[in-house]
């Protein structure tokens, strides 16, 4: 009877020992009776790596205390009756609104990812409305329309323009250059610069000071030169993070004008 019953004893025995393993490999720990999952600490050990941080023996354990941690402090703070105080509950319907907002753009954006096709249109419309001429050229800024006049009328009668750049004009950057702007695209400059500086010949300088938001601007054009757009391989990044900006735009603006409310938005 016993050497027939020690088999079915171990048995028995062996099945009670393993029972609880399945259970015990989903939690990191107990802590007080209270299970801490692991699904909590691969998704915690998901978002650090998401951040930049290299998965390393070290780093998921530093990740298995911080889990264990917080079970211990969120109970402790639970044994305190914070979660029934009015600023915990404010913190939690903040949190729970950011979580939502995030999740709601997040899968809009998974839902309406930016095309090929999107990122070639606006690049051909890019390269449409370039210019395909760069402008070198130089200014002085002044203060005042009669600063500016005097100093035409000096350059005029023999003024080196860029002595007078580096020891008058307020735009520190070109001034310590002699007012050398460099090579550029008109569209880079304010409207009332540009439409003066591509009116001028290779040499020539404005005959009257051109006002802009900055002050009063003498120009003298340098050179031009063929302008070659940038490849769509090196603005396609530019150009997909722009139209997916539109995109999540129109997204916030289409849900604000189907909305009710007796709200008004600052303008």
């Amino acid at each position: 009877m016993n050497k027939s019953f020690q088999p079915v004893a171990l048995a028995t025995l062996c099945v009670a020992l393993l029972a609880p393993l399945p259970s015990f490999a989903q939690n990191v720990a107990i802590v007080n009776g209270k299970p801490v999952p692991k699904a909590r600490y691969e998704a915690l050990l998901q978002q650090v790596v998401k951040q930049g941080q290299t998965k390393t023996p070290e780093l998921e354990a530093q990740v298995r205390d911080e889990v264990v941690l917080r079970e211990m402090f969120v109970q402790e703070a639970e044994k305190r009756g914070l979660t029934a105080t009015p600023e915990y509950k404010m913190q939690m319907e903040f949190a729970r609104q950011t979580i939502l907002i995030r999740e709601l753009f997040a899968k809009f954006q998974e839902k309406n990812p930016v095309t090929d096709a999107e990122i070639q249109a606006e690049y051909d419309k890019f390269k449409a409305q370039s210019n395909p001429v760069e402008y070198r050229a130089s200014h002085i800024l002044v203060e005042t329309e009669d600063q500016a006049k005097a100093l035409i009328a000096q350059i005029k009668a023999g003024g080196n323009f860029e002595d007078i750049a580096k020891k008058q004009s307020k735009d520190s950057g070109s001034g310590a250059n002699g007012g050398d702007l460099g090579f550029a695209n008109p569209a880079a400059y304010v409207p009332e610069f540009s439409q003066a500086m591509v009116k001028l010949k290779k040499g020539e300088m404005t005959d009257t000071p051109v006002q802009s938001q900055f002050g009063y601007h003498i120009i003298l054009l340098v050179e031009t030169r063929e302008s070659t757009p940038p490849s769509l391989e090196e603005l396609k990044p530019q150009i997909q993070q722009r139209i997916a900006q539109m995109k999540m735009t129109k997204f916030r603006d289409d849900i604000r004008a189907k909305t009710k409310t007796d709200y008004k938005f600052a303008e």
